[in-house]
């Protein structure tokens, strides 16, 4: 044991609290919670050879050790998954973000909240429900809430006056605040129900709804008395789809778990009032972690992050301290929150089925990591590859009429998309819409030696014909990348001379490699140049629309450089300027409402046909 630790650990507080273990380079690796730092701490020296795996390699990397003391276990608890998710250290279970699934948000305290999909939950005034476990899956639940009740379907975080109402309106979708005086009491009590619904409280809306429905009959209010009926039957419909699961209506989350030598793989079924509600799956690149570890980590991660806490958790294995989570749970959600591990009975059977959730998600992904394996290698043999290609790069150019011209890089590794790796360039040196110099600029740019920040590649593709390719091979033979790795060129299919398939093009080779049966690897580059193409447009339209707003707010009196420059940081995008409101454009530092006025109505002005 290093002295400078040994000294340490002898001057660290029995109390509770968080320590954090660096490697040589003082970068945090490891971060934990105990409830006695100092017996915690010496357990990781002390008999060393009784450690697991994961331990011991993370032990002869420690070179330095920090602790911070808490007033108790919960503090140390929450403390604990503040520091993971700032410092991501390397032998910590990672739970990823949730970005890529999407939400249901509501913002309850505008004047008309309407519903709308967000991929990011914020802490602000709103209620989210999700995240829902796939776009198709938000998108049917958003379709059925809109035929059922009659929220405002615009977007705008308040309501725009128009001059006539939408087609909605027409359809008797929408009561169409933006036109009418709508009773907001009477608008507050449908925002009631589709949180209901969203809650998963449907038989209780439904009994609700009945309720009304027989009280307006009694007063023969029929018209009323079928509205709420037809209400009624579009529930119900949704009820009879839900899978009933247990008896007791209790909000639970049932965790199950399972593994081999690359993945872990966590499940998570969502039972609300005792329906299966959905279903969501997390995978977890670690093989040395204990089962016992990965929950634990899971728990303090996933609930960290949720918008909904269940009244019941079932887990397969136990927490390390089950009675600080219990705590720390019930203080978030304002209510007793049990967490039990079952050993016997129903809820057996439930922990059964989420484990089974597991097994079929992992086996299903080991079938798509064996496709993939076979894909590459059959890319390397028909291409006659010298390396198999577990990185890809492939760069697109972007630009209309030679204004805002970019250029997109993105990345496979195995054969999927790694996006912390895709790269966006503005083209600096190119005045004229000329591909051959941007593919030139961009590859300098990647490539360069003080730009080498990620892995080579073992395949490069450059979306065009030959001369994109010949571009390509020059700037790399320059830059001294000469037989470093494969390059290719893909270039459409020319529908004039009747050619059915794009064409791949490899250096020194007049015509384009024949794919024969096997078009399989060709639709695999296709679909690589159009994720390039889409992110390379993307940011286009990015730049074309900042370059949209500067232009029109260089027109408006009494917006300078100062005000311009804000305004551009705010909303970044001449859309997303018109759809807000005066407060909002006043809200920027250096505006005021008069002038907030002035620029919407300029925008507004500007935005209308010409006669």
């Amino acid at each position: 044991m290093d002295k400078n630790l040994s000294d340490k650990l002898h001057s660290v507080s029995s109390g509770p609290g968080v320590y954090l273990m660096k490697d040589n380079n003082a970068k945090v690796i490891y971060v934990g919670k105990a409830a006695n730092l100092k017996k915690r701490l010496a357990s990781y020296f002390v008999r060393a050879s009784h450690h697991d795996l994961k331990t011991g390699v993370l032990v002869k990397k420690i070179s330095f050790l920090e602790t911070i003391v808490t007033f108790s276990e919960k503090e140390a608890l929450i403390l604990e998954s503040t520091l993971i998710k700032r410092y991501k250290p390397r032998y910590n279970v990672i739970l990823k973000d949730d970005k890529r699934y999407p939400c249901l948000r509501i913002a309850v305290k505008s004047d008309y909240p309407c519903l709308q999909i967000v991929r990011k939950i914020k802490k602000d005034d709103a209620v989210y429900f999700g995240p829902y476990a796939s776009a198709g899956a938000v998108r049917h639940t958003l379709k059925l809430i809109n035929k059922t009740f009659k929220l405002r379907k615009c977007i705008s975080k308040q309501v725009k006056p128009r001059s006539r109402p939408c087609l909605n309106y027409q359809m008797g979708l929408c009561l169409a605040p933006c036109c009418y005086d709508v009773n907001k009491q009477m608008y507050n009590k449908i925002v009631t129900e589709v949180r209901m619904f969203l809650n998963g409280q449907i038989h209780d809306l439904v009994k609700k709804l009945k309720d009304e429905m027989i009280a307006a009959a009694r007063i023969e209010e029929f018209e009323n008395a079928a509205k709420l009926r037809d209400k009624i039957f579009a529930l119900e419909k949704t009820v009879e789809k839900q899978i009933a699961v247990t008896t007791d209506f209790v909000d639970r989350d049932v965790i199950g778990i399972t593994g081999n030598d690359m993945y872990t793989v966590v499940v998570v079924l969502l039972i609300r009032k005792g329906f299966l509600q959905g279903v969501r799956h997390f995978t977890f690149k670690d093989s040395i972690s204990s089962v016992h570890e990965i929950i634990d980590a899971f728990v303090k991660q996933y609930y960290w992050n949720s918008n909904f806490i269940p009244k019941e958790i079932l887990l397969p294995v136990k927490l390390s301290d089950t009675a600080v989570y219990k705590e720390w749970l019930s203080s978030i959600k304002e209510s007793k929150v049990n967490i039990l591990v079952p050993k016997k009975g129903n809820k057996v059977r439930l922990i059964a089925m989420a484990r089974d959730n597991a097994e079929s998600q992992l086996n299903k992904m080991v079938d798509e990591l064996s496709a993939q394996a076979d894909l590459i290698n059959r890319l390397q043999e028909k291409l006659r590859l010298r390396c198999l290609p577990h990185r890809i790069e492939c760069f697109d150019n972007s630009g209309m009429m030679g204004k805002n011209l970019v250029a997109g890089m993105v990345v496979y590794v195995d054969g999927k998309p790694e996006k912390k790796y895709y790269r966006r360039y503005t083209i600096k040196s190119v005045d004229l819409q000329d591909d051959y110099a941007c593919m030139k600029e961009v590859i300098e740019r990647r490539f360069k030696k003080n730009n080498l920040n990620n892995d080579l590649p073992e395949l490069l593709i450059v979306d065009g014909g030959k001369g994109q390719l010949n571009i390509a091979i020059d700037v790399l033979e320059k830059l001294n990348f000469k037989n470093a790795f494969d390059v290719i060129g893909i270039a459409k299919k020319d529908i004039q001379r009747k050619e059915t398939q794009d064409k791949i093009y490899k250096p020194g080779r007049v015509n384009p490699v024949n794919f024969g049966k096997d078009v399989e690897i060709l639709y695999f580059l296709q679909r690589i140049r159009d994720e390039a193409h889409r992110y390379a447009i993307s940011f286009h339209r990015q730049k074309r629309s900042k370059t949209a707003l500067r232009s029109s707010l260089d027109s408006i009196p009494g917006i300078g450089k100062k005000r311009k420059a804000a305004l551009l940081k705010k909303f970044s995008s001449f859309k997303r300027l018109m759809q807000a409101s005066v407060d909002e454009i006043a809200d920027v530092p250096g505006m005021n409402q008069k002038v907030a006025q002035t620029v919407q109505t300029a925008l507004s002005n500007s935005n209308k046909p010409s006669k």
